[in-house]
């Protein structure tokens, strides 16, 4: 019986209205890849799943290395517990995540759709969500700080993003909007118009700058301020998404939401506020050192 069509959700009468390209020809046209890394004839592992699978064991790799610090908070065996609590936030939240925030509508009246994973649809932000729900649980049953073992896993998520966003950009999925910038890409499967390559900006910001800037503060200490590694991951994410979503295509199906906004941002502005509490609480002064500070000024 073939599938009814996806009912639309309520929104503002706003779309984006494509500017005219004056340099057309000059746009660069990426070639059509094949969407499985290993192919065996019409199935196969796809450079997304390849993604997340590479993004996970290199992730778990770097935090087993860490249990050696005298400051570690997990033993080498749980590590491995970590990677199942992982896959398992990440496999079943992102998807609730994508049936709940994208297309609700649809999965109501076709339950069972939802169980079909093989033909796409992941978020991001279930996937974190699921992520959260994921390490509280595990902190509840080995008797670990919660925040600890997240600011941990938030050193080694950029790795993942990056990984991510290069096979969304191999898959000529989840492009930018219209524009006639030098770099603008026609994509196989669109329009044939050139647009923003919104996957490398993502690529960059979150994979690479993200890193980076975890990285940089993991050297400095920030595991000592419990919260910290987590409250920037969630800021740094949100801002980059936020600013990304500027260019990047909004669902066919959803289009821009209140005030402008696409799916993506108003989903990430929660992000940012509980990133920028974290950041506060994790760098807020002592007792010690405010009571010193006080002295210091009487």
């Amino acid at each position: 019986m073939p599938l009814r069509r996806c009912q639309k959700p309520e929104r503002h009468d706003m779309t984006i209205q494509p500017k005219p390209v004056e340099f057309l020809h000059n746009a660069i046209t990426l070639p059509e890849f094949n969407v499985f890394a290993i192919d065996f004839g019409g199935f196969g592992i796809r450079w997304y799943a390849l993604a997340y699978i590479a993004g996970l064991l290199i992730g778990i790799y770097i935090l087993r290395r860490e249990t050696r610090s005298p400051h570690a908070v997990m033993t080498a065996d749980q590590t491995d517990w970590l990677l199942n609590y992982l896959l398992i936030g990440i496999i079943i939240g992102g998807r609730l995540g994508y049936v709940f925030f994208y297309n609700a509508a649809y999965y109501l009246e076709n339950p069972l759709s939802i169980l079909h994973v093989w033909q796409g649809g992941m978020s991001f932000h279930g996937a974190l969500i699921g992520v959260g729900l994921a390490l509280f649980t595990m902190a509840k049953r080995h008797n670990i700080a919660f925040l600890a073992l997240s600011d941990r896993v938030a050193v080694v998520t950029p790795i993942g993003l990056f990984l991510g966003r290069l096979s969304n950009f191999i898959n000529g999925e989840l492009y930018g909007r219209v524009t006639d910038v030098p770099w603008a890409m026609i994509f196989p499967h669109s329009d044939g118009l050139p647009r923003h390559p919104s996957q490398l900006y993502e690529a960059g910001l979150e994979g690479i700058l993200l890193g980076l800037a975890m990285y940089l503060c993991w050297r400095r200490g920030w595991l000592k301020a419990t919260g910290g590694l987590t409250g920037l991951f969630l800021f740094g994410y949100g801002l980059a998404r936020f600013l990304v979503e500027l260019v990047r295509q909004p669902d066919a199906h959803i289009g821009l939401l209140a005030g402008g906004l696409s799916m993506g941002q108003i989903l990430s502005l929660p992000m940012m506020l509980l990133g920028l509490y974290l950041l506060r609480y994790a760098l807020r002064p002592s007792r010690d050192e405010s009571d010193d500070q006080r002295r210091d000024h009487e």
